[in-house]
């Protein structure tokens, strides 16, 4: 066969993908009370399946071209000099924290060390701590922005702290300024969790970039997805490399997918190994403990066609996070509505909604009333993570007895604001509201 024949019917595949989307995947019509609102989910058309089989007719399927590709971009987006892709954003926060734990580093994290961390977030923020037998220091979270509580730093503060690792919670950014102020005053390492939050901004300046290292998730929840899939991101070379190395067996290459026999660095079989009296092939000199937590290429293609709508996509986010905020306003006498900094430029993963206390209803009452009218909601997260079963006999530290993030385990929940939902879904989503308030209009709390 001719690479003529091989391009045309190439070009065959492909445009049978695309005729095949609007046929099996193109949207269909809402029916208020019978379609499922999911809080989340794929947004995605001809493009992403036209990407993705392509990656599969040219069968590399590791990371290749596509994925440094995806790297190169997203780095270009966040403002950072590396981005590394990995298959999800809890293995992105496991290879952002071991790096910090490397012996290649000045000060490297060390077992015993203390990371303070807030108590409401995703078990992943924490999972790492715990892996690398360092001990994380609970703090409380502020109700309506459920980012940790500046405050709560200095308490947390103490002979053995050496960094900070916290979520800018469902995409409302942490008021980085007295964080930033905290880390610097004690030397303290700084890993920002941006899994919910691409996009979002503190001061103009992209979440992220304010830490030692950042995290992403491409799950198909979040702002952008590759099925399975995230990144660890950076500015400091020496903290890419390190991760690198984390991700890929703990081994010391940087080679490439396109890199010459001899190696990218110019001398593969020159390297050496402690008390080996001959070199060492530099693809398996191993200098870190490390997993295989790459991004397949076919989950790159889908990456980048999803970087394409990204601005439109944060923009439908902002647009539904403003249309649930307003109509929900009325209720505030039985609710908590979201609150963020003035500082702070959200990029909204989801709204939360916390109900008071004394209010004449519980949250199962009111999540129970949305669900059985095919609203679908979630709970914040672990709620306080001290009292999940996993993590209640873990070694670690509290401030005070965390009531904000136990308020959050009993009351708090929230509802979708993905760029699926359409003018109509929100309009319904708030009539559904309304419905349910309808109830309690003469009322007193309790």
């Amino acid at each position: 066969m001719t690479d003529s024949s091989a391009n045309l019917i190439r070009k065959q595949i492909l445009d049978l993908v695309a005729a095949y989307y609007q046929q099996a995947h193109a949207s269909r019509p809402f029916v208020p009370g019978q379609t499922r609102l999911q809080y989340a989910g794929r947004v995605y058309d001809e493009r992403e399946l036209v990407a993705a089989v392509e990656a599969v007719l040219d069968f590399w399927l590791t990371a290749g071209p596509r994925a440094e590709a995806f790297e190169q971009r997203l780095a270009e987006y966040i403002g950072l000099r590396h981005a590394l892709a990995v298959n999800s954003g809890s293995s992105a926060n496991l290879v952002a924290l071991a790096a910090l734990c490397s012996h290649r580093l000045e000060r490297p994290l060390q077992p015993g060390d203390e990371v303070i961390t807030p108590a409401v977030g995703f078990p992943t923020t924490v999972a790492p701590i715990v892996q690398n037998g360092l001990v994380p220091v609970f703090v409380d979270c502020r109700l309506g922005t459920y980012n940790l509580d500046p405050a709560q730093l200095e308490p947390a503060l103490s002979d053995r702290t050496r960094a900070l690792f916290f979520a800018h919670t469902l995409g409302n950014p942490v008021e980085m300024e007295p964080v930033l102020e905290f880390a610097r005053t004690h030397g303290l390492y700084v890993i920002e969790d941006t899994c919910d939050a691409l996009g979002a901004t503190y001061d103009g300046q992209m979440v992220g970039t304010f830490g030692d290292l950042a995290t992403l998730s491409f799950y198909p929840a979040h702002h952008i997805t590759t099925g399975e899939g995230g990144a660890v991101v950076t500015d400091d070379p020496l903290l890419a490399r390190i991760a690198r190395s984390v991700r890929d067996w703990g081994r010391d290459c940087w080679c490439n997918h396109d890199s010459p026999p001899e190696g990218a660095c110019g001398r593969r079989f020159e390297w050496e190994i402690p008390g080996l009296d001959e070199p060492y092939d530099h693809r398996y000199l191993f200098v870190e403990i490390g997993y295989n937590l790459k991004l397949t290429d076919i989950q790159a293609a889908i990456g980048l066609a999803q970087l394409d709508k990204l601005p439109d996509f944060i923009a439908a986010r902002k647009c539904n996070f403003a249309r649930l905020y307003e109509g929900l306003k009325p209720y505030e006498e039985f609710l908590i509505l979201p609150t963020w900094s003035e500082r702070a430029d959200p990029s909204w993963f989801a709204f939360p909604i916390t109900v008071r206390p004394g209010a004449p209803f519980t949250r199962r009452d009111l999540t129970i009333w949305l669900e059985r009218r095919n609203i679908e909601t979630r709970l914040l997260f672990a709620g306080n993570i001290v009292r999940q079963p996993g993590y209640r006999h873990i070694e670690h530290r509290t401030v005070g007895d965390l009531p904000n993030s136990d308020l959050v385990l009993r009351s708090t929940f929230f509802v979708g604001v993905y760029p699926g939902l359409d003018d109509a879904r929100i309009a319904y989503i708030l009539q559904t509201f309304a419905d349910f308030f309808h109830q309690f209009a003469d009322s007193p709390t309790r």
